[in-house]
């Protein structure tokens, strides 16, 4: 499949809500939330004036002029929050992209981005059922805490790491 990577442009800033929705892991036999569920203050925090941050960042897959992934970051208290320098991750693609090489290619991206940028380390929160577990851990996501349902992982942006 061929897709390209590149930085997302401010008109394209309301995708965001869209691949947030996308971005909510339902697990096998459960039925998905209402889309309206985006609009808790939980998840908004994701996504509210995004790009008014400076630490707001976000790559987007692109395949033949249609946006069919994004990987954003922002410094905010959301669920993989550990400190207020690292950047928490959010990354999804439209179900019918998934396995196809592109949420690797937008992670590893986006990690070179942020290690140019001068930061030490991301972070993310993901549910344990998740199959994008195997994904962080190659892309050298190392996780550090745990609850019931979810891992807290961490990449060290100062160890160079081929995927």
């Amino acid at each position: 499949m061929n897709y390209t990577i590149r930085e997302i442009k401010s008109m394209e800033y309301p995708l965001l809500n869209d691949f947030l929705y996308e971005a909510i892991f339902i697990p096998q036999g459960v039925d998905p939330p209402p889309k309206s569920i985006i609009n808790n203050a939980e998840l908004q925090v994701y996504v509210k004036d995004f790009g008014k941050k400076p630490d707001d960042r976000c790559l987007v897959a692109d395949v033949d002029g249609k946006i069919v992934g994004a990987v954003w970051v922002r410094i905010m208290a959301d669920y993989g929050h550990i400190d207020d320098e690292t950047p928490s991750f959010a990354i999804s693609l439209y179900k019918e992209y998934r396995g196809h090489g592109i949420g690797t290619t937008l992670m590893v991206k986006m990690l070179e981005l942020l290690r140019k940028s001068g930061y030490k380390k991301a972070s993310l929160a993901v549910q344990k059922e998740n199959y994008a577990v195997k994904m962080y851990k190659k892309v050298g996501f190392e996780i550090v805490g745990e609850n019931e349902e979810e891992y807290i992982m961490v990449c060290d942006l100062r160890r160079e790491r081929s995927v």
